[in-house]
């Protein structure tokens, strides 16, 4: 698997991460097939977060590292917090702590590699959020931060407290959800796509070393379901099946590949269940397409060169 740097730190990351939130559905074998698989793979990064199964799926995974001696030495773990479901965000010290503490537990490790703040929180302190952070490292339970779904000037103003950098901003991006690259191609113009929802926030996390995490990267919409096979985007499907043909490979594939032929250096979270699938999502670190064929489906997927 081609390996990547995290932000601007010296750990190597793999470009294709594994995206926990479903793995509630699996039993304890079924999961430890599933992690053994994607180390195997080369894609030994677990991203996780307290909601995903309401502490579920991190219980699951810390069976499995409690039943597989020395795998928590070969595997790069990550895990968000900062929502209550259903009721609001929160950052706060006392709450950030808290959670992490209720992470580690769940998934039977002494620590994190990375860890994120899953939500931007209206109400934050932002020296009091920075405060947990750096409490969280001296204490050796985190190694490195960062966050999701936030905006440049949040994460500015999250900096200005922080000692260490922030690392990562995990952000949805897929062909039909590209809004931070349309942003920068329909500048100064009057188009939809030219609205600027995020500050700039691929050129900021380019020009400061942030690595962009990819969520939910063939899924069109918020969480409607995903443009692969979809009859609602006919000619987006087409200019995707006819590169699966010529690479060899399918549509799966060629879609990740779109992701990760930008240059910003883009990891991409996979977050499906299935073996079959994660190896689909992991042949495409083979494929470079062409400028061309970029295009081609940033066309097909219905954005525009004005």
């Amino acid at each position: 698997m081609k390996k990547m740097k995290l932000g601007s730190s010296n750990l190597e990351i793999p470009v294709i991460a594994i995206g926990c939130m479903r793995m509630s559905g699996l039993d304890i074998p079924q999961a430890e097939e599933l992690v053994r698989e994607a180390v195997d793979m080369g894609a030994g990064y677990f991203d996780h977060a307290d909601i995903y199964g309401r502490g579920k799926c991190e219980e699951i995974f810390g069976n499995v590292l409690s039943r597989n001696p020395g795998l928590r030495e070969k595997i790069i773990l990550q895990s968000k917090a900062g929502i209550v479901p259903g009721v609001m965000y929160d950052n706060s010290k006392e709450y950030i702590l808290k959670a992490v503490d209720g992470i580690l537990q769940r998934l039977r490790t002494e620590y994190l590699d990375v860890f994120l703040l899953h939500r931007p929180d209206a109400l934050a302190d932002a020296q009091d959020t920075a405060e947990a952070l750096e409490s969280l490292y001296r204490s050796g339970k985190v190694r490195y931060f960062g966050v999701s779904n936030q905006r440049v000037s949040q994460m500015q103003l999250l900096s200005k407290y922080l000692d260490h950098k922030i690392m990562v901003n995990q952000l949805q991006l897929s062909l039909t959800n590209s809004s931070m690259i349309q942003s920068g191609m329909e500048a100064n113009m009057l188009s939809e796509g030219a609205v600027d929802r995020d500050g700039g926030v691929l050129d900021y996390c380019r020009l400061n070393d942030i690595t962009i995490q990819a969520w939910s990267p063939f899924q069109f919409g918020a969480i409607a379901g995903t443009f692969l096979g979809n009859p609602d985007y006919p000619e987006l499907n087409k200019a995707i099946d006819a590169l699966a043909e010529k690479y060899n490979t399918s549509n799966t594939a060629i879609a990740a590949a779109w992701i990760l032929r930008h240059p910003a250096g883009i990891q991409l979270i996979a977050g499906s269940m299935k073996v079959s699938r994660l190896r689909e999502i992991c042949a495409a670190v083979q494929i470079v397409l062409t400028k061309e064929e970029w295009y081609r489906l940033y066309l097909a997927a219905g954005h525009i060169l004005p």
